[in-house]
């Protein structure tokens, strides 16, 4: 089984920063790495997984994620054709500067706040994403200057999540990253057919009783619920790729579409037939 896998980022020389378009849509990378990390991805819909925290995206997806903060590539699983961008910084990106220079501070605060992962929406993320595209025309000096201009757009924008808001559960979950990466892969894996909490249990060689303490205390959810949110978010997608409700509801491993049409409007707070109609509605608006 594959674990959490270690990325070891290599820089050109002389420049501070990776600016890039990986393709990776077959591979399930759940990884961390060093280095900060600014990812931009344009699709229907996809599934957006760091740290502890797992939903969907629909359209595009913009998140600035920390060190060592363990995540799945954002374009696993999409179907469609898809556009990505992501910038990748030296652990000493700028030097000390971020740290003491007071035009840094909100900056510096964004950098520590990317811990927890963070997502951006709204105009913000309009912006910031024209930016981004843009700094491909442009020498390396242009575009770091560029990357500092979009850092500061992100620093003051209000319309964000953070993505894991507990910080004692996620340094928790970073001190055991290997262990839910294989928990993570086992549910990728199986989420289709029946996700047995014993096997996964032994799995990672704990007992059912530890295993299922253990799980609650690093996602706040029992394995059940937590293999129900999944599915629901991978039906999102599917639904969003125009498939029925009833193919999507058995593709994703519900046996009783009753219970799938409840469970989805239970999480997402509309039936599977309301949220593909809206989605499209405003697709195409």
């Amino acid at each position: 089984m594959n674990k959490i896998q270690l990325e070891k980022i290599n820089f050109e020389l002389g420049k501070s920063f990776k600016y890039f378009s990986p393709r990776l849509r077959n591979t399930f990378f759940w990884h961390f790495h060093a280095e900060y990390e600014l990812v931009y991805v344009e699709a229907d819909a996809g599934i957006r997984h760091v740290g502890s925290h797992i939903s969907g995206y629909t359209q595009s997806d913009l998140v600035f994620i920390g060190k060592n903060l363990p995540h799945l590539n954002f374009d696993y699983r999409l179907r469609n054709d898809y556009h990505q961008i992501v910038v990748q910084l030296r652990t000493d990106f700028l030097g000390s500067a971020i740290g003491i220079s007071p035009e840094f501070s909100a900056i510096d605060l964004l950098f520590k706040k990317a811990a927890l992962g963070i997502a951006f929406h709204g105009e913000t993320k309009t912006i910031a994403v024209q930016k981004l595209k843009e700094l491909s025309a442009l020498n390396p000096f242009q575009q770091l200057i560029g990357l500092v201009e979009i850092f500061q757009l992100l620093a003051h924008a209000k319309e964000i999540e953070i993505l894991n808001d507990e910080q004692m559960s996620l340094s928790f979950f970073l001190k055991d990253k290997i262990r839910m990466g294989a928990i993570y892969e086992y549910i990728d894996t199986n989420y289709n057919q029946k996700p047995d909490v014993n096997v996964v249990a032994s799995k990672v060689n704990l007992t059912t009783a530890a295993f299922c303490r253990y799980f609650k205390k690093q996602t706040n959810m029992t394995f059940t619920d937590f293999v129900n949110q999944y599915r629901v978010d991978l039906a999102k997608n599917l639904l969003m790729q125009d498939k029925n409700v009833t193919e999507t509801c058995y593709a994703v491993g519900f046996e009783s579409l009753s219970y799938f049409n409840k469970l989805f409007n239970k999480i997402v707070g509309q039936n599977p037939s309301a949220f593909k109609k809206n989605w499209f509605q405003s697709f195409s608006s």
